[in-house]
């Protein structure tokens, strides 16, 4: 199966949407990862930290296999972030893993 990159843009000040609707952002991940299809899934920090505290995150970037472009597209479009407003933008492009 395909691999896609889904690369979500945050919307400044959107900490507090982004923390009340991360279980269920994180349970579409689980389940990706349990069907053996999650390659690597996580926020980029707003500022040079592990831990950005109040800076919060500027998105978030998804690797996984998904059938086609246009599945991919509509699985990130129902990701619980982009429903609230946390990304406000969503960019997903076929990836081909190299390396390691």
């Amino acid at each position: 199966m395909p691999l896609y990159a889904i690369i979500g843009t945050d919307r400044l000040e959107s900490l507090a949407d982004r923390l009340a609707s991360r279980p269920a952002h994180l349970a579409r991940l689980e389940a990706l990862k349990e069907e053996g299809r999650l390659v690597l899934a996580g926020p980029f920090p707003a500022v040079d930290s592990v831990d950005p505290g109040a800076a919060g995150f500027s998105g978030s970037l998804i690797v996984a296999e998904f059938e086609s472009l246009t599945v991919a597209q509509a699985w990130a479009e129902a990701d619980p972030y982009r429903a609230v407003g946390v990304y406000v933008d969503v960019i997903v492009k076929p990836f081909k893993h190299v390396l390691p």
